[in-house]
C-alpha cells in the first residue's frame, strides 16, 4: 500500500467518523427518551436549544423558539393519546412569541397531565410554555424568566415595551411620529402577553391569584434576562417543584453543545465520595 492510497483511507474514515459518532448519539437519545417515557408512562418531548457558534464569516448564530419547533411539537401532541401525560424538556432563552404561545396553547388543551421539565433554563417564551403545564418540575439551580414583550427596531435593536411607555410620559419637543407608533405598538404588546399568561393560568389557580401572577411577569418589573429561581417562582405562586428524574440529566449529556477550539469547563466526570475524616489519637 503506498502514501497515496493510506491518505485516501484516511481521509475516507475521517469522513465518516463524525457521521457515525451523530448517528450513535441520536440512537442513545431514542433509547433514553423511551426509557424515560417507560418509567413516567408519558409522551416525552425535548426542546433544547444550545447556543451553537457556526463559522460563517465570524458571526455566532444562536438557537431559539421559532415557527419550525411549535410545527414539531403540535405535531408530537397531536399524535399523543389525549388522556396520556405529556412531559416537555425546556432547555431554551426563548425566542419568537407566536411559535411559544402556539405550544403554550396546544399543551394547556391536552387533557393527559403536562409536566414541564427544566434542568437549566427556560426564559422568556420558555417560561411562557412551562406556565401552560400542570407542573414545572425545576432544578434547585434552575431558573425560569419575565415574559415581558421585546419590541425590535431593525435601526436600534429591541427595547422593552415596558421602558419605551417609560420615555414616552417624558416630555420631549422633538419626538418623532415613528416613536409614538413604537409607544403604540408596545402598550398592545404589554396587554396582550398579560392575557395570554391569564389564560393559560385561569384554570389552575383562582383568578386574583393568576392576574397578579400575570402582571407581575409582564409589566416589566425585572429586566428581561432576570433570572427567576425555583423559590422565587413559589413565592409569585407558580406551579414549580424540585424533584427532576435523573435520566433527565443523562438525556441533557446526549445534547452537546458544538465543538469549540477549547473546552471552558473541563473537570473529571466521574461522582466523587466524601473523603473520611482522620480520626484523632488519643495521648497514651
Amino acid at each position: 500500500m503506498s502514501i497515496i492510497d493510506l491518505f485516501w483511507i484516511i481521509i475516507i474514515i475521517s469522513f465518516f467518523i463524525p457521521i457515525i459518532k451523530k448517528r450513535l448519539l441520536e440512537v442513545k437519545r431514542v433509547q433514553l427518551i423511551r426509557s424515560i417515557e417507560k418509567d413516567r408512562k408519558s409522551r416525552l418531548i425535548t426542546m433544547i436549544h444550545r447556543q451553537e457558534s457556526l463559522s460563517f464569516l465570524g458571526f455566532p448564530f444562536a438557537r431559539y423558539i421559532d415557527i419550525e419547533d411549535s410545527e414539531q411539537i403540535l405535531r408530537a401532541i397531536r399524535l399523543t393519546p389525549e388522556e396520556m401525560p405529556i412531559d416537555i424538556v425546556l432547555h431554551t432563552p426563548g425566542g419568537l412569541v407566536l411559535a411559544a404561545e402556539q405550544i403554550a396553547c396546544a399543551l394547556r388543551r391536552h387533557k393527559g397531565k403536562v409536566s414541564a421539565l427544566v434542568p437549566h433554563y427556560a426564559m422568556s417564551g420558555g417560561t411562557l410554555i412551562a406556565l401552560s403545564a400542570d407542573e414545572i418540575v425545576m432544578d434547585d439551580d434552575a431558573v425560569l424568566g419575565p415574559v415581558d414583550p421585546q419590541i425590535g427596531d431593525p435601526a436600534r435593536g429591541s427595547y422593552p415595551a415596558v421602558s419605551i411607555l417609560k420615555a414616552l410620559k417624558r416630555r420631549n419637543p422633538n419626538r418623532d411620529d415613528h416613536t409614538l407608533i413604537i409607544g403604540d405598538i408596545a402598550s398592545k404588546a404589554i396587554e396582550q402577553v398579560r392575557k395570554k399568561v391569564f389564560m393559560l393560568l385561569k384554570d389552575r389557580m383562582p383568578d386574583r391569584k393568576a392576574k397578579k401572577l400575570a402582571i407581575a411577569l409582564s409589566e416589566g418589573r425585572w429586566t428581561h434576562d432576570y433570572p427567576i429561581s425555583m423559590e422565587e417562582a413559589q413565592d409569585l405562586g407558580m406551579p414549580v417543584k424540585n424533584g427532576l428524574p435523573k435520566k433527565i440529566y443523562e438525556l441533557m449529556e446526549l445534547y452537546p453543545q458544538a465543538g469549540q477550539r477549547r473546552p471552558s469547563v473541563e473537570y473529571i466526570p466521574t461522582p466523587y465520595q466524601p473523603s473520611p475524616r482522620p480520626t484523632k489519637k488519643g495521648k497514651g
